[in-house]
């Protein structure tokens, strides 16, 4: 239930923040006056909301309030106030971020079908289809318990309801704030546990979803619940400012001469940070000045008018280059736009300024709440299922909601939530055929297959990037223009080696789904196992590389100590990086027991730790104990483009005594070209000397291995 209930009359002390919730429950309870008056318990509500939209009607939000009044009356609140108090607070907070009459009707029926004997149908009867959709969604919401156990399904519940209406979210964000606000009537405990799930979830929800007014609110309740030590410090760093003259404040009126010598119409507030924002601030900066306790905002009416007071501060105060973001022409995934700067203020400190129209500074703070009702057209279309269509989704949340229907384990749906969550930025991708695609920054060529085609993508084979060929696990980048190739095999599928290029959670969670479905062949019990897949040009499916003379490392320490060495376990050379003794390794443990060793400077070895996996000690075997081996290794050339390159390059090589695998060229640009190829080493001794041997080769400029980031495109 959105608070806790009481069923008793007993009074209890005041508690509440922004208005006198004790005076609103007195009112609510002395009845709603002369009929058709709107009643004084919500006067305050219906004067924020007429200033946002003047032409409100607000007779809904009286029968509203009428009907959730008497359904609560009788019911209080742990702190021993009525309980209507709980949905008027809500309702304010919706109202003071500009929602609309729908929402805050809605607002006010909150917790009605949870708590009372009101129906969804008398709901719907007395208040339309809408209010009656929505009150639906937060109560699907809050019929599951918030203990550890439950939080995954609870969540997966959230993420429909917010996906089929984002109002729902909203009405959930500001009834969880006011739960926050009146938080210290529970037990220690139960704070604690209460202050993590709005931390973890509904906190980078409040980002996703742009509503900074309530983001930045429940982070500084959690902050004092959670870190109370840092908190206190940050309190006491705040006030000891707060007697000391503001730098900010004289660099504002200096900006405000500026702008009207420009003429240039634009308000210039001093902005102060929330304490979170102050604690960011202190780790990152150690020793704090009066002008990093906030920031300058400047608000004007056009867009081009955010340019000209850009050009202004530029030229009159000293600017920090490296500070400045333009998110108006390049907007944030959650509908953020402003401009970013920083100026030598006048203490000689950096005064951070965000510059921004009206409509933007709205939308910064409100999020989706400042876009109205999303269903207002008359011709709303359906979508299938019920799902209703909603213009003002963010493209991350689309994505949410086509994995989860994928993701039947509530463990796997809660783990990627969090990760998805965890992303804080997006990059667009241009398709070749003309459309885009959305993507978290640091998402690779598998990932976006896998958002353009779905379990589609399991028949792809390779990709184009900015016109060049490029492996899968490429990184992009925003702005990029990517041609994904696809396999007329049916058959083909992902290799293992994709869930290691995956950053997305319906890219891991498709590929797995295939991995399980098409199990690779067990290795003979007494043989010797598979050599690494060869690396270099994208395949259609997995194939069997030939097999080594012996195996060639083994896992030792972390893997299995106290144990001795767990020779039993496969291990496989990675592909992406192909290890060759004496290169220094690490292994990761994967499906089916197996342990992948890459290089240590392996990009991979990265990702994986900082996703959490643990790495696994190992070793390489010395000749006696495994017999001599075959190795196989991936180098690349880069070269200036002439003619029989390809030739003299492959002659180098097998004049070394080393065969060759495979070989790819890559188109050439700029007259530079790049090879890459696919070595068998007998003696990974001789490796230097195949390198050095390779760069006499007239042309070539550079040889290098395999397994670090592609430099730019050549």
């Amino acid at each position: 239930m959105g608070a806790e209930v009481t069923n008793t009359g007993a009074p209890g002390r005041r508690r509440g923040r922004r208005i006198d919730l004790r005076r609103l429950g007195r009112a609510a309870l002395s009845g709603s006056g002369a009929r058709g008056r709107l009643p004084d318990a919500i006067d305050h509500v219906a004067k924020v909301h007429r200033a946002h939209h003047p032409g409100a009607d607000l007779d809904i939000l009286r029968r509203a309030y009428v009907l959730a009044e008497s359904s609560h009356r009788g019911q209080t609140r742990k702190s021993g106030e009525p309980y209507i108090t709980h949905p008027l607070a809500v309702t304010l907070i919706l109202a003071e971020l500009g929602a609309e009459t729908t929402t805050l009707t809605a607002s006010l029926l909150h917790d009605t079908v949870e708590d009372t004997e009101v129906t969804l149908d008398q709901v719907g009867e007395a208040f339309g289809e809408e209010v009656r959709f929505l009150v639906d969604g937060v109560t699907k919401l809050e019929k599951v318990d918030y203990g550890a156990a439950a939080e995954p399904e609870t969540f997966r519940k959230m993420l429909v309801a917010t996906g089929n209406d984002v109002r729902v979210m909203s009405i959930k964000l500001a009834d969880r704030l006011h739960n926050m606000r009146t938080l210290g009537v529970m037990r220690p405990e139960k704070q604690a546990r209460i202050a993590k799930v709005t931390r973890d979830v509904l906190i980078p929800l409040a980002e996703r979803l742009g509503v900074q007014a309530l983001k930045t609110e429940l982070e500084d309740l959690v902050f004092a619940i959670l870190h109370p030590d840092e908190y206190a410090r940050t309190r006491d760093l705040v006030l000891a400012h707060a007697g000391r003259p503001d730098p900010l404040e004289a660099t504002a009126a200096r900006v405000r001469a500026i702008l009207r010598e420009a003429d240039i119409t634009a308000e210039v507030l001093v902005r102060r940070r929330h304490f979170v924002s102050v604690h960011r601030v202190r780790i990152k900066r150690g020793e704090l000045t009066g002008s990093d306790l906030g920031r300058l905002l400047v608000l004007v009416a056009e867009d081009a008018d955010c340019y000209g007071v850009l050009g202004e501060l530029h030229t009159c105060f000293t600017p920090f280059i490296s500070e400045f973001k333009d998110f108006i022409a390049a907007p944030k995934f959650n509908l953020y736009q402003s401009l970013h700067t920083a100026v030598a203020g006048e203490d000689g400190q950096a005064a951070e300024v965000l510059i921004r129209t009206h409509r933007m500074h709205r939308v910064a703070e409100a999020g989706v709440v400042a876009l109205g009702n999303p269903y207002a057209a008359p011709d709303a279309p359906d979508a299938p299922d019920g799902e209703r269509v909603d213009p003002t989704r963010p493209g991350w949340l689309s994505r949410l909601l086509e994995w989860q229907r994928a993701t039947p384990d509530p463990d796997t749906f809660w783990t990627s939530l969090r990760d998805e969550l965890a992303q804080d930025r997006e990059v667009t991708v241009f398709r070749a055929d003309g459309g885009t695609i959305g993507l978290p920054a640091g998402s690779s060529c598998v990932d976006a297959a896998y958002a353009q085609y779905g379990d589609g993508a399991h028949h792809c084979i390779g990709a184009r990037v900015n016109g060049r060929l490029a492996a899968l696990g490429t990184v992009l980048r925003d702005g990029d223009t990517l041609h994904l190739l696809m396999s007329p095999d049916s058959a083909s599928g992902p290799s293992p080696e994709w869930r290691e290029h995956a950053r997305t959670p319906a890219a891991r969670i498709a590929i797995d789904r295939w991995l399980a479905a098409h199990p690779a062949p067990e290795p003979a019990a007494d043989g010797p196992p598979a050599a690494p897949p060869v690396p270099g040009p994208p395949r259609s499916a997995p194939r069997a590389a030939s097999p080594a003379r012996g195996p060639v490392a083994v896992v030792t320490g972390a893997a299995g100590e106290g144990e001795g060495e767990r020779a039993a376990v496969s291990v496989r050379l990675a592909g992406c990086c192909t290890p060759v003794p004496p290169d220094e390794v690490t292994g990761f443990a994967v499906r089916g027991g197996m342990v992948t060793v890459h290089r240590a400077p392996c990009p991979v070895v990265d990702r994986m730790v900082t996703s959490g996996r643990q790495p696994v000690e190992v070793r390489w075997r010395t000749p006696d104990e495994a017999g001599g081996g075959d190795y196989r290794v991936t180098l690349r050339a880069e070269s200036f483009s002439r003619p029989h390159l390809l030739a003299d390059l492959t002659e180098a090589i097998a004049a070394e005594g080393v065969a060759v695998i495979s070989a790819a060229v890559e188109p050439p640009y700029e007259q530079r070209v790049r090879h890459t190829y696919t070595l068998q080493l007998a003696d990974p001794g001789r490796l230097p000397e195949l390198m050095r041997a390779m760069r006499r080769v007239p042309g070539v400029y550079d040889v290098e291995r395999a397994g670090r980031a592609l430099t730019a495109p050549l």
